[in-house]
């Protein structure tokens, strides 16, 4: 199997398995994450990682043979798939880590942008190359990077398709952290700083963010103001705010 979904604990755990291709993307496997993450969805798993088989890749980006000779609608249906298939990151209730073991090129790595952190060992490398053959990036990757790290340095790795070391990711904001050992332990361990607290809360937290990041501030702030009220409204807040005052460790219920 190309994609392969696990459990460790109250992790999901999903493993692009083609480490011969480098965990390339082809078409199918686009198909068979969505349905992953269609799965991942209505589990009751705290958080998701996503990391590459073997110790090369995490994924070096689209499959390039299925790219050529397409026509100008086939073409266009591909970048819709891909663009699609990420953005179910941006709608699970749970979090989601890429664990970056590697390569991390084209679709690859805009997979990774896709999700909500992004942790890499320090010899991973990563990029849009896409300029490289003739083309840009499709599957998001135009409208990530400069959320990520700013329109100047976006621009920069996408119009000259330089590849961008573990060290400078972090340096720059592109990785959260550096890891070492084992990606998917780290990601695990990582994802245990926030998976503990309520679901629900950390919801709120995500989408106050996410939502905000194209409006002006004060139309952000109300955003926020609404997700603040709407988290008050919870059992978990009540939970919380008494186990405070009580000095002990709330018991939250993703209610």
């Amino acid at each position: 199997m190309s994609i392969e979904l696990t459990r460790r604990d109250e992790f999901a755990v999903i493993t692009l398995n083609r480490p011969k291709a480098l965990n390339a993307l082809s078409f199918a496997i686009i198909e068979s994450l969505g349905d992953a993450l269609d799965e991942i969805a209505s589990s009751d798993a705290r958080a998701l990682i996503i990391t590459g088989a073997g110790d090369k890749a995490f994924c070096a980006g689209a499959d390039i043979k299925e790219l050529r000779n397409r026509d100008l609608m086939a073409q266009k249906r591909g970048a819709e798939l891909g663009q699609a298939t990420f953005a179910k990151l941006d709608r699970l209730p749970m979090a989601s880590v890429a664990a970056i073991n590697g390569y991390a090129f084209g679709g690859g790595l805009e997979l990774a942008m896709a999700c909500s952190f992004r942790l890499a060992v320090p010899t991973a490398k990563m990029g849009q190359p896409e300029i490289k053959l003739g083309l840009v990036p499709g599957y998001g990757g135009t409208q990530r990077l400069p959320r990520l790290i700013g329109e100047a340095r976006a621009l920069e790795i996408i119009m000259t398709g330089r590849t961008v070391d573990a060290a400078e990711a972090e340096r720059i904001g592109l990785v959260n952290r550096l890891i070492e050992g084992d990606p998917i332990e780290a990601a695990i361990a990582f994802a245990r700083e926030f998976s503990t607290f309520s679901l629900p809360a950390l919801g709120f937290a995500r989408d106050a963010v996410t939502r905000a990041l194209d409006a002006p501030i004060h139309e952000g702030l109300k955003i926020e103001a609404d997700l603040s009220t709407l988290a008050f409204q919870t059992s978990d807040a009540a939970e919380g705010m008494a186990a405070f005052e009580e000095k002990r460790t709330p018991v939250f219920r993703d209610a």
